[in-house]
């Protein structure tokens, strides 16, 4: 037979799971849930597999990159390679409109206000720019051409 301090012990902590548990669905939104505050990205250097890739001035790889990149700020890429001019291209953000909307309906003000504050709110705007491929909420594909430099 258990013990009363057992048995209170167990009430407790289930109380506090359960408080938990609710605490974590009232404190999120369907940006966050459904593809966060950053995103998978792949670029690739068209036809330019000796090109650096160079993210917020960080060299991320040279023809093909990978990596994560806040949903809520422009991904602005750079390409270098010998005997070429530098090639900049910046990739802008839309903003998740049904994504929020369901917010807003499930969560109200806090899910609307942790979207917007953690950035999932945003994705990359692929409807727009042929240059990205959406792969699915969390994954973007970025092709940058490189026109001013030969191809090998």
């Amino acid at each position: 037979m258990k013990s009363a301090l057992a048995k209170t012990i167990m009430k407790t902590s289930s109380k506090v799971w359960a408080a938990l548990l609710i605490l974590s669905f009232a404190l999120t939104g369907c940006g966050v849930m459904f593809g966060g505050s950053r995103f998978n990205y792949s670029i690739i250097a068209k036809d330019h597999p000796n090109a650096n890739i160079y993210v917020d001035g960080n060299n991320v790889g040279t023809g093909f990159a990978t990596g994560f990149y806040p949903r809520n700020r422009p991904l602005t890429v750079k390409l270098r390679q010998d005997g070429c001019e530098n090639k900049s291209e910046t990739f802008h953000n839309t903003f998740r409109t049904v994504n929020f909307a369901l917010s807003v309906i499930m969560w109200g003000v806090p899910g609307m206000a942790i979207d917007l504050g953690t950035g999932a709110a945003y994705k990359p705007d692929h409807v727009n720019n042929p240059s990205i491929q959406r792969m699915n909420d969390k994954y973007f594909v970025f092709t940058v051409a490189y026109p001013g430099c030969p191809t090998e």
